[in-house]
């Protein structure tokens, strides 16, 4: 039975369509003035695979002038995955990386044992104006690997691998699917798919991970008796194939992996396998005890009261 989660999915379905176990719409949030949809967690469903956070950013248009603004905010035991369709963002954090990323690049930011960072609209960028839009996730780390040193990785448009199959172009920006890998390496076995599906063409989801789901970022599918239109995201059960059809043309975003290794407890930026180490966490930033940003220490996003 599917049970849908959030808001209204616009998708029709029929109880009996089979392969579906969720359908997750995507709820509006803000985030430094730019409202992006929040996907995952949700009820019913806190993460697909190690991935624990699904946000879509916009598309949103900034003015002239206007901007991005995401202040310095810390992290751990996590690793952040920001990709663009279009715009720009500068990426700071406290390790002292500093550039923009740009539609079909991978910026891979793991947190560990903990990092800051602001995601803010190049000066250039907020001269000019114009779009943004894209995908943010999260992926939670195993247990083993938590507080590992952080680091940050931007693997260029042109280091991610792509393919034609029969008429669905597929990019493999994370993990392994299609018979390609991705230079971008997760802690753990995942993958990360960007689709284009041209309406009437048909797509299989790679079946050699227990836990997939698939989001539509535009147009609509056919999954059995479903038609699944933009911004919800479809989850699958385990060991089952899964055709999807474009009704219309169709951008989707593809993840999935192995389960992680036990629960994850979340609070505001903070992800854990135990609940005191999120406590540790937040009197740190309280306490200022996170490292600055370089280039980026006038201002930060304070702790949240709840």
């Amino acid at each position: 039975m599917i049970r849908p989660t959030g808001n209204e999915p616009t998708c029709t379905v029929s109880e009996d369509a089979e392969g579906i176990d969720t359908i997750i719409s995507a709820r509006t949030r803000d985030i430094g003035g730019f409202n992006v949809g929040r996907v995952l967690p949700a009820i019913g469903r806190r993460m697909v695979g190690p991935f624990i956070f699904f946000d879509h950013m916009g598309p949103g248009d900034f003015e002239p002038g206007q901007g991005l603004d995401v202040r310095p905010h810390p992290h751990i035991n996590l690793a952040t995955v920001t990709y663009l369709f279009e715009g720009e963002i500068h990426h700071r954090d406290s390790l002292g990386s500093s550039l923009a990323i740009r539609p079909g690049a991978i910026n891979w930011m793991t947190a560990g044992r903990g990092i800051v960072h602001s995601e803010r609209s190049g000066d250039e960028a907020r001269a000019r104006g114009g779009r943004l839009h894209g995908i943010q996730l999260w992926v939670a780390l195993p247990r083993k690997l938590e507080e590992v040193e952080p680091s940050f990785r931007h693997h260029p448009a042109e280091s991610i691998p792509g393919r034609k199959i029969d008429e669905v172009e597929v990019r493999v920006l994370a993990g392994e699917a299609y018979g390609l890998r991705s230079p971008v390496r997760g802690l753990s076995r995942l993958f990360y798919v960007e689709a284009k599906i041209p309406r009437g063409a048909e797509l299989v989801l790679p079946d050699n991970y227990p836990e997939r789901a698939a989001y539509v970022v535009s147009g609509a599918v056919v999954c059995e008796r479903a038609i699944v239109r933009e911004r919800n995201m479809m989850v699958f059960g385990e060991g089952e194939e899964i055709r999807l059809r474009a009704k219309e043309d169709a951008h989707l975003m593809l993840v999935g992996g192995d389960p992680l290794d036990g629960p994850r407890h979340v609070y505001w930026n903070f992800v854990s396998s135990r609940p005191e180490r999120i406590e540790e966490a937040k009197a740190a930033w309280r306490d200022h005890a996170f490292p600055p940003v370089p280039g980026d220490e006038e201002e930060r996003i304070p702790l949240p009261d709840a």
